[in-house]
């Protein structure tokens, strides 16, 4: 039954978002919600400047609906689903106010730092507070040992800092047509797997909504991009990894699974700090995806290598919690 219920709920997340895209997308051009694209970033991605953006909506549509309907069919929802949905939607909601502003009010920059970090740390909060109040474990597990360290009340700022550390390296990593996308796929789809193996049932739905749905947008999103996620997008999934990760004890395992988007924020934080101290740059350009496109490779070849290597650690980071 709990098989039937997760392949339904790929296929019904993925075709929610294949149809919705065909009325969506003409709409986002209609509205003139196109992608402006930044003076400073690679010379090829001129031409994609007016390409439809916020396409993010829909994957959050598809991810919501699913959701409900295949957990209704398992079970009732439990306070772990509208968690969640509430992490999801709520840096979803605060990725659409970042992208109005840039398409719509012409302000390239969207939200101001301080503005959507504020926004991040209100959302991460009350996820926290809900935790609380329902006896929600403090412990943080030391993978490959039988480890576990208490943080206590320090707790809340470990959620906090990993809530709003992993949105903002998915929205780093949405650089390419289908990058995110794919990795976020490959990610959630992981995460599916070790929330089965803990009898997490809800969690597992909700990971497999997001692989159904991410796997629709990038019918849309593979290079060359029809659309884009835009931060509504890339916002509201990298929320909703590192909630996954927490509500699954699995939180510094996400270092592994999610290494694509450590890598790409680590790229970005060493390049600035090299530039900072020494006047000089590592890599050509970051984040790191812009390097290898600034080294000669296609767009397409960037994707698919850090498909594969997000593929790779997903399937490491399985291994070592599940086999090890």
């Amino acid at each position: 039954m709990l098989e039937q219920v997760i392949f339904f709920t790929i296929l019904m997340a993925f075709l929610i978002t294949v149809i919705l895209s065909p009325i969506f997308i003409p709409f986002l051009r209609r509205l003139k919600f196109g992608q402006s694209i930044r003076e400073e970033g690679p010379k090829s991605h001129q031409k994609k400047s007016g390409t439809p953006t916020m396409g993010g909506i829909m994957i959050l549509l598809s991810i919501v609906a699913t959701t409900f309907i295949m957990t209704g069919k398992f079970s009732e929802p439990t306070i772990k689903t509208y968690l969640l949905l509430f992490v999801t939607l709520g840096f979803g909601l605060l990725g659409f106010l970042d992208d109005f502003i840039k398409v719509v009010m012409k302000r390239n920059l969207g939200l101001t730092s301080k503005q959507k970090l504020l926004g991040q740390i209100i959302i991460s909060a009350v996820f926290y507070f809900v935790l609380k109040t329902n006896e929600f474990s403090t412990d943080l597990h030391i993978p490959l040992t039988d480890y576990s360290l208490d943080l206590g009340w320090l707790y809340a700022f470990f959620i906090i800092f990993w809530l709003v550390g992993f949105s903002n390296a998915v929205n780093l990593t949405d650089g390419l047509d289908g990058l995110v996308s794919g990795t976020a796929a490959i990610a959630f789809g992981a995460f599916a797997v070790l929330a089965w193996n803990q009898s997490q049932f809800e969690v597992a739905i909700f990971s497999v909504a997001v692989v159904g749905a991410v796997l629709g947008f990038l019918v849309f999103n593979a290079h060359p991009a029809k659309v884009f996620m835009g931060d509504t997008g890339s916002l509201a999934l990298g929320g909703a990894i590192a909630a996954v990760a927490i509500l699954t004890k699995l939180e510094i395992l996400l270092i592994i699974i999610g290494g694509v988007f450590v890598i790409e924020t680590l790229s970005v934080i060493l390049q600035v700090i090299s530039f900072k101290t020494t006047g000089k740059r590592i890599f050509k350009m970051s984040p790191l995806h812009h390097h290898y496109e600034l080294s000669g490779w296609s767009e397409w070849r960037v994707v698919v290598t850090f498909w594969t290597v997000g593929l790779l650690l997903a399937v490491l980071g399985i291994y070592l919690e599940v086999w090890l």
